[in-house]
């Protein structure tokens, strides 16, 4: 085997959006009502301390309370109860998004029964009768050994080491089919929760208690188990900081309408002014507009959602981290077999010797083919019947014929008819080597034909024939690995995300070339071992990128580790599994893709949100400091662009605003801003333009028309 080497391939066309996507987004309005109570429980300052946003929101209502406690009014009153609603609303938005993963939680839950397993005292292939023991679930320990039959449910997340089994996974993957398990192999991880169909299986306990696959899921669900990623903990940094100096900015105008009153004795008291300077409950409510409340309200609840969204599509992401260092991901790492290939090699065409008949030649290869039960030889029958028109035809149609199974050791399938006539297909050499046993020979244009298929990155396999006592060579049967619909089309649109994508195979470099331009990825990596996958991971990390990748078996296990976002199968082993920090439970490689989008999504959301919301300010900031001001200050109206009716409406319009703008975006912070692959800047601008430029004029649009209504209502004047 040669060195592995990676090579660059060409670009390639227009992306489609391809794969199948689950909406999140807009919540039903019942589980508004139904989160309602934990959005009150939030209330308790031991939980909001976490928000320091929303607890300086808290803090400031609590304080408006005790004031308009002490001198009721109508807009005290009323300012007081948006300033409490404002601080609900943010809590249902969390709440909200919590609670949509509570049914999930429950149904997994259910998976979760007082399942008893049947343990082993002691066993080892040795042992043809072990012991049993009947011990529940939750009892069992690493490395216990549990039999599990037909009909029951499997206790715990493990290993097959012994024997086969259908197995129904729908408790977890939601998907229906059974599927195959076996000891050996990559196919040999079991989860607890799941139903055998049929046979008998051994299987060794991995997991440790309370800390199955089932109890990482309904925490993940739940949101009891997300903790803040980096990007979240510096953007709260960031809204503390702001928070912090809004409020030294909103004391100071204390200190300074108390010297203006007393150098202005003669203007008299307003809604926002008296003797003592800013009223106390005006003060909170400046503070509560102009602090970033709005992103500091739905910060936490993108983060849950943008998790909610990869478990609707059957992924599970060990931490948060993860889901967030997929948006920022700059090569991807693919397997060829299964993931850009669909995993078998197919007939793709016919190309007959000099003087033969293509429609010869793919008869003779149908026919030789029949008693070839390997993917590839029902791919031979199926081709010849689609592109020549051949009927179909089974063993039995032949009387008399001696059918030629294909195996390793002779590499060849073929038919003995009854009248004489040998078929034989197979690989070049052993097909070759049969026609000289038969006395026959061999044409210079076959060498020629099999290399060219071989350089092209294709399987050949020869058709040969004895009929009437000679034997001769009929043609080639081009098998070739089949790239799966719209892989190109995908890669393209990781092309225009930035993203470098990288084909992982074991072929030899002229097989990989052939298909890394069919396929279209960016570059390949041939004749792949473990520690070549790690070395690729290192290098491109060491060059400060970002990895994201995928794998199944246990000598994954090393590169899922090391990659930034390691996606690991369901159907692979418990070591690549526990390695990697997202598992598929569909175990569908493409859908990395897929993990990359929702990546970027929860990104490009929290930063939307985050300039609409400091953007939104400005127009606050317009609507309540003429209101505050312009009794002593007449100069200040020119400010008030709005021309809002009063003082008391332009504030208590405000902080109205303030609370409604959280609910109206809680469906677009659990559905997500819509993503386009597009670069950076380009996503940049779009942002400023919808989301700066609209939080700039919504709340003017907003708070006029929140001020024509309340302008009505006593004590507004």
């Amino acid at each position: 085997m040669s060195t592995p080497t990676i090579d660059s391939v060409p670009s390639a066309q227009e992306p489609t959006r391809s794969g199948n996507k689950v909406s999140s987004g807009l919540f039903d309005p019942q589980l508004l009502v139904k989160s309602l109570p934990d959005a009150l429980r939030k209330l308790d300052p031991r939980t909001l301390w976490r928000n320091p946003v929303m607890l300086i929101v808290e803090i400031g209502a609590v304080w408006s309370t005790i004031l308009a406690v002490q001198k009721p009014t109508f807009f005290g009153w009323a300012t007081v109860i948006w300033l409490w609603l404002t601080v609900v609303f943010a809590n249902l938005a969390e709440a909200v998004a919590e609670g949509r993963g509570k049914a999930q939680a429950d149904t997994l839950r259910k998976a979760k029964t007082d399942t008893v397993a049947r343990k082993f005292a002691e066993w080892h292939p040795g042992i043809a009768t072990p012991v049993e023991l009947k011990v529940a679930a939750v009892e069992l320990q690493r490395g216990d050994h549990v039999v599990v039959e037909a009909g029951q449910v499997i206790p715990g997340d493990g290993d097959v080491v012994e024997g086969i089994a259908s197995v129904d996974e729908s408790a977890i993957t939601g998907e229906s089919a059974p599927v195959i398990r076996e000891s050996g192999g990559d196919r040999s991880a079991v989860t607890g929760g799941t139903t055998v169909l049929s046979d008998r299986i051994v299987v060794r306990i991995t997991q440790e208690p309370g800390k199955s696959f089932i109890d990482k899921m309904i925490a993940l669900v739940e949101g009891a188990s997300r903790q803040k990623t980096p990007n979240e903990i510096a953007l709260n940094i960031l809204l503390a900081a702001l928070t912090i100096i809004f409020v030294f900015a909103v004391a100071t105008l204390q200190p300074l309408a108390i010297f203006a009153k007393a150098s202005n004795p003669g203007v008299p008291d307003s809604l926002a002014l008296d003797s003592h300077g800013v009223t106390g409950i005006v003060m909170v409510s400046l503070l509560v507009c102009l602090i970033p409340t709005t992103i500091g309200a739905l910060l936490s609840a993108i983060g849950i959602a943008g998790m909610d969204r990869l478990v609707q599509r059957n992924v599970l992401a060990m931490s948060g981290r993860a889901v967030e260092a997929a948006g920022d991901v700059n090569t991807l790492l693919l397997d060829k077999t299964g993931t850009i290939t669909l995993g078998n090699r197919q007939a793709g065409d016919f190309v007959p010797v000099p003087g033969v008949d293509a429609a010869e030649l793919a008869d003779a290869a149908q026919l030789s083919s029949l008693a070839d039960e390997t993917p590839e030889g029902r791919s031979i029958v199926v081709f010849a019947k689609s592109a020549y028109g051949l009927r179909e035809r089974t063993t039995g149609e032949l009387p008399g014929a001696t059918w030629v199974e294909f195996t390793a050791q002779t590499r060849m399938s073929g038919v003995d008819l009854a009248d004489g006539h040998q078929l034989r297909k197979g690989a070049a050499g052993a097909v070759v080597e049969w026609v000289r046993g038969q006395g026959g020979s061999v044409p210079t244009s076959v060498h020629g034909i099999v290399d060219g298929i071989s350089a092209s990155g294709g399987t050949p396999l020869v058709v040969a024939e004895v009929k009437g006592g000679k034997a001769r060579l009929l043609g080639v049967i081009h098998l070739k690995d089949v790239v799966k619909a719209g892989m190109r089309e995908r890669f393209d649109e990781m092309r225009r995300m930035g993203i470098r994508t990288v084909m992982i195979t074991g072929d030899n470099p002229l097989t990989a070339k052939a298909i890394a331009e069919e396929a279209g990825v960016d570059d390949f990596l041939a004749e792949a071992t473990p520690e070549d996958k790690l070395a690729l991971i290192r290098k491109e990390q060491e060059g400060g990128k970002l990895v994201a990748m995928t794998g199944d078996g246990t000598n994954d296990a090393p590169a899922l580790a090391q990659a930034d976002v390691g996606v690991a199968m369901n159907t692979g082993t418990s070591a690549a599994k526990e390695a990697g920090n997202m598992v598929d439970l569909d175990s569908d490689p493409t859908k990395l893709i897929e993990i990359v989008e929702i990546g970027k999504q929860l990104l490009i959301t929290r930063g939307a949100l985050t300039t609409f919301s400091i953007a939104n300010d400005i127009a606050k900031y317009f609507a309540i400091i003429p209101a505050m001001f312009v009794a002593m200050f007449p100069g200040l109206d020119v400010l008030n662009i709005m021309r809002l009716h009063s003082p008391q409406s332009a504030i208590l319009s405000a902080v109205i605003f303030n609370a409604i703008i959280i609910v109206m975006l809680i469906p677009l912070a659990l559905r997500g801003v819509n993503y386009r692959p597009s670069s950076a800047s380009k996503l940049l601008s779009r942002n400023l333009y919808i989301y700066g430029l609209g939080g700039i004029v919504a709340p003017f649009v907003g708070i006029k028309l929140i001020d024509l209504v309340i302008q009505f209502f006593p004590g507004m004047s």
